[in-house]
């Protein structure tokens, strides 16, 4: 295999050993997602540090409790180094940090709102882990309030009444995701309606929003 440079920033390089030294978990219960791994360690680069037991204790050295996808990743990749921290540790305390490291990643969960505003601001998901049809499915999960509560103005408006939530639509591509009002919704509607009768098809209808509205703004410039 031809040797990469590993990509391990420079204040985890003191951390670096050959990645040769190293040896799996002798049984780990986990199944990692290798491409991706390796895909974050080429954009990202290795961020963190893997746990390695010395083996005094157990008679295994040089043994990966953490990091264990990470380090096949960074073989798959060529890589010749990777960075460590070390412990000197027992078979049971061994055992208890592998399946916990493994564990909190389980029990761990997401805003999922919050997620999906993140990765619509990320321009390139390439080392997030996601591709546009997951982020896709995270966007068509999240979902808008239906009502409104008003503050009271003193006119019977406020917490005794609610509104139809006036941002009830979308315009979504790639992963960047835009609330939209019912009414530029019923304007779009209306495009999309006359754009249909006229060609017996939706091939294209993106492409002809966008020339109306270059078209609208240039009329708009030589008014």
């Amino acid at each position: 295999m031809t040797s990469t440079p590993a990509n391990i920033p420079e204040l985890l390089l003191p951390l670096a050993v050959p990645i040769g030294d190293l040896t799996p978990y002798y049984r780990n219960p986990r199944n990692g997602d290798l491409p991706a791994i390796a895909e974050s360690l080429t954009v990202n680069g290795q961020y963190r540090a893997i746990v390695v037991n010395k083996g005094t204790l157990t008679g295994r050295s040089n043994e990966i409790l953490a990091g264990n996808h990470t380090y096949a990743a960074a073989q798959q990749l060529g890589w010749e180094q990777i960075a460590v921290t070390w412990v000197d540790v027992d078979d049971s305390a061994a055992d208890r940090i592998v399946v916990v490291d493994n564990r909190t990643n389980d029990l761990a969960g997401y805003d999922s709102v919050l997620l999906a505003e993140i990765l619509s601001d990320i321009p390139d998901l390439a080392g997030t882990g996601y591709d546009r049809e997951s982020v896709d499915r995270l966007l068509d999960d999240t979902s808008l309030p239906e009502t409104l509560e008003l503050t009271s103005d003193g006119a019977g408006t406020g917490a005794a009444a609610t509104v139809d939530y006036l941002q009830w639509g979308y315009l979504q591509w790639e992963s960047k995701r835009v609330r939209i009002t019912s009414e530029e919704v019923e304007t779009l509607n209306a495009i999309y309606t006359k754009f249909v009768d006229d060609t017996n098809s939706d091939l294209g209808f993106g492409w002809h929003v966008i020339q109306h509205a270059h078209q609208e703004g240039q009329e708009g410039q030589t008014a």
